[in-house]
């Protein structure tokens, strides 16, 4: 088993930043990649970063292209994303998924390909 524990969270004003935070615990070893979702009241969760363990390659949504970086720290078992230029549309409620195996760079944004999710962490943009 995994546990995925999110941090830094919380209310910005529209054009600030943020940066979340996701431990990993346990099996760690058995992880390929990590990755970060978004869901807000009424909607689906979205895909919105992720990241390889192993050679660090990243995918993200088209709506964080260039406002949103995603980050690993291996030794602390450990993925940040960086979060600025903030909107209120991207306010939702963030999760950290890790994954046993994704086979193939489409798959990445697939909530179905992640095995293990934290609590979510509440981010809420104001205009």
């Amino acid at each position: 088993q995994v546990q995925l524990v999110e941090s830094g969270g919380g209310l910005v004003q529209a054009g600030g930043s943020l940066r979340l935070s996701c431990a990993a615990s346990g099996r760690t070893f058995s992880l390929y990649a990590m990755g970060w979702f978004r869901q807000a009241p009424g909607k689906e969760r979205e895909f919105v970063y992720a990241i390889s363990w192993s050679d660090g390659s990243t995918h993200y949504a088209d709506s964080v292209k260039g406002r949103f970086t995603i980050s690993r720290d291996n030794a602390k078992n450990t993925v940040y994303l960086q979060m600025n230029s903030l909107k209120p549309e991207d306010t939702a409620i963030y999760y950290c998924a890790a994954s046993r195996l994704i086979v193939g760079a489409p798959y990445y944004g697939k909530p179905s390909m992640y095995d293990y999710w934290g609590q979510g962490t509440q981010v809420t943009v104001s205009s």
